[in-house]
């Protein structure tokens, strides 16, 4: 029997692909329609692979020994008919395991080396190369191979005090959180900085990844761990030990590393199995359990809600053996219905979005175009139908003022060609200020500021001064896309009234995301400025992996930035050079009409005929845009699982009926819509 969560995954993944056949039928229309420029074409392509690619980012967090990977084992894994991970007693994963599937990759698990941290390089770096990594291929239809290959992740190795505290695990201020130290004089560190397991589960297909984090030291040590992978993912599972409640160690590890309000954060009371008593009753045990419950909400002041006490080793074990009743018992279903309840919606929401948004633009965009040619036809046929009954001097004249027009026309080129050198110009200023030159000389200032300052004095001011500064420059940025807008605005304005234009600027991009990221970023970065992991900073090897981690995450947000004040300048540009088309080929159009008509006696009404034809098709063409338009955002507005209802409004070929399109209420009037008004004045 599926779980809540793999429920509400199979649904999703539906849903995405449901959605993604609707926008690529409305992105194949347009392309064949030329009505698609290359900015239209990089927002198609950027959703589709945003829909293909979209992921659900669990992390597991928790101290040794407290069933973190059995837990994950009951929730994910159990119809492997055995442990995945491994789960025996003591200490198991000993380096953070990411569990996550790409299709272009074989199975496989990929270990890299603990040496790796003396390199000063972050994870984010390393990913993208092969040579640190050693790879053990996965074997998926053989569980006992496959959980013999993944026990590579308990792996240990014993190194000096000197090499544990180059490696991150050893520190003589705060002796109680070191590894014990052998007869020998050396201590155990675990062989792996980090694990990747490639496996094709069903779960991980649809877009579930999840990330396994060992331990306080390990967590600690690892800055890309609490910098980048937890306050990325988008829920936190903490589990605890029943029996022990709320240890020192596990307050440390919630404290400096999840606190932060902007996590979605779930405890579990894990081994509750261990409670039971033979001396006790059921009702005692769970009123024990309960106070457990009680006690650890008010001690990490979390809603009760949000703390489930359950036994993962008991639902390991009867999803197994398919007994439904002692899953039951086990109590985890009310924790996966919780994580299925409160993430879902939301991935789903923020997919809803982006997918509604780009259909309406394509939508809009491909309407005004429509329109155009309309408008065109429209002279055309006004043209052809004056000449019936005219002489051949009639048609010369026409002629020449079509290339009149024609070459009046052209005199827009030169202001179209000044008015995309000041855009540039304005773009350049734009995203300068988010290159990363910019990015690099802000970092490089924050760290002149606590240069030779022991224990990074003063190096949580600097660091929120230069979170500051950063906002500033996004703040400046769409101040200067404003300006771009306005320029471009006044300007379209002035060509549509001289040369027939229809040029529309969309809306400035907002950047308050972006700002909220900064935010995001600086809430989990400035704990490192604290008392607490002050040592660490004071390591030269830590503070190199920290500068590269900080300078990774910022550039990710600045790139994305500027890359969407160029899509958003470059969709106003390309429409420009499609309008500019469109007109050359209406005079070309004209010219030829004209020119058989001149030629051939009889010609005229033929040519009438065709280009009645020609507005024929484009009102047919508006209903196909108007109707998969809006089967892409009824598909989209719809809730997963329930795609499979929606009644889709046909599109027979080319002639699609215009009262299905207009049955949708897109437009609801005719000023709404140019099209549908040159459309109601021509019937």
């Amino acid at each position: 029997m599926k779980t809540a969560i793999a429920r509400h995954l199979d649904a999703l993944a539906g849903w995405r692909a449901a959605v993604d056949r609707r926008v690529q039928s409305l992105s194949g229309l347009l392309a064949s329609s030329d009505l698609q420029d290359d900015a239209a074409a990089a927002q198609i392509t950027a959703l589709r692979e945003r829909l293909a690619s979209d992921k659900l980012v669990l992390a597991f967090v928790a101290e040794f020994s407290r069933g973190k990977s059995e837990l994950i084992n009951a929730i994910f894994f159990a119809d492997a008919g055995r442990r995945v991970l491994p789960a025996t007693p003591g200490r198991t994963t000993m380096c953070p395991v990411e569990l996550r599937h790409e299709p272009d990759l074989p199975p496989r698990l990929s270990l890299l080396p603990i040496e790796t941290r003396l390199r000063g390089l972050s994870l984010a770096e390393l990913r993208g190369r092969e040579e640190p990594w050693q790879h053990v291929p996965l074997e998926p239809r053989n569980p006992q191979a496959l959980t013999q290959a993944l026990a590579a992740v308990t792996r240990t190795q014993r190194v000096s005090v000197e090499q544990a505290t180059a490696l991150g695990f050893w520190n003589e201020e705060q002796p109680e959180d070191n590894p014990p130290q052998g007869a020998d004089g050396q201590v155990e560190v675990p062989n792996w900085r980090h694990a990747l397991i490639n496996y094709p589960h069903p779960l991980l297909e649809a877009g579930l990844v999840v990330i396994d984090t060992p331990g306080l030291n390990a967590i600690g040590a690892e800055p890309e761990l609490t910098l980048g992978l937890l306050p990325t993912a988008h829920a936190v599972v903490f589990v605890l030990a029943a029996d022990t409640g709320v240890t020192r160690t596990d307050l440390a590890i919630w404290r400096e590393h999840l606190g932060g309000a902007s996590l979605e954060r779930f405890v579990v009371l894990n081994k509750i199995d261990t409670l039971v008593d033979p001396l006790a009753t059921a009702e005692e045990v769970a009123e024990q359990i309960e106070h457990q419950r009680q006690l650890t909400a008010a001690t990490l002041q979390i809603p009760l809600a949000r703390v489930f006490a359950l036994s993962a080793r008991d639902a390991l074990s009867a999803r197994v053996g398919h007994d439904a009743e002692a899953v039951t018992a086990s109590r985890v279903p009310p924790l996966e219905r919780a994580l299925a309840q409160e993430l879902m919606p939301r991935r789903h929401e923020l997919l809803v979005q982006a997918a509604v948004a780009v259909v309406q633009q394509l939508h809009t965009g491909a309407l005004h175009r429509v329109a155009d040619r309309r408008r065109h036809t429209a002279e055309q046929l006004l043209e052809l139908r004056g000449l019936r009954g005219k002489s051949s001097g009639k048609l010369v004249r026409m002629l020449d003022r079509v290339e009149a027009e024609a070459a009046e026309f052209e005199r827009c080129t030169a202001r179209l060609a000044a008015l995309r050198s000041v855009q540039m110009r304005q773009l350049r200023e734009m995203t300068a200020r988010l290159s990363n030159e910019t990015l690099r000389r802000e970092v490089a200032q924050m760290q002149g500021q606590t240069a030779g300052k022991p224990f990074n004095i003063g190096g949580k001011a600097a660091f929120a001064a230069l979170l500051e500064r950063l906002r500033a420059v996004l703040v400046t940025a769409e101040k200067q896309a404003d300006e771009m807008h306005q320029m471009l605005e006044a300007s379209f304005t002035q060509l549509n009234t001289e040369f027939g234009f229809a040029l529309v600027v969309g809306p400035t991009p907002a950047l308050d995301g972006y700002r909220r990221e900064l935010t995001l970023i600086e809430d989990n970065y400035s704990r490192y400025f604290g008392f607490h992991q002050a040592w660490r900073m004071a390591q030269p090897g830590f503070a190199e992996q920290f500068r590269r981690m900080l300078l990774s995450k910022l550039r990710v947000i600045y790139e994305n930035a500027a890359a969407e004040l160029e899509l958003w300048s470059k969709a106003s540009s390309g429409q420009i050079e499609m309008q500019l088309r469109e007109r050359r080929r209406g005079f070309a159009r004209r010219r030829e009409s004209l020119e058989r008509v001149q030629s051939a006696a009889g010609e005229l009404e033929l040519r009438i005929a065709e280009v009645q034809q020609q507005e024929d098709h484009l009102v047919h063409l508006i209903g196909r845009i108007e109707v998969l338009a809006a089967n892409a955002v009824a598909a989209a507005r719809c809730a997963p699982g329930e795609e499979d209802l929606l009644v889709d409004a046909l599109v027979p070929g080319m002639a699609v009926p215009v009262a299905a399109a207009e049955s949708r209420k897109v437009h609801t009037r005719p000023d709404d819509n140019p099209a549908l008004a040159v459309r109601q004045d021509a019937a």
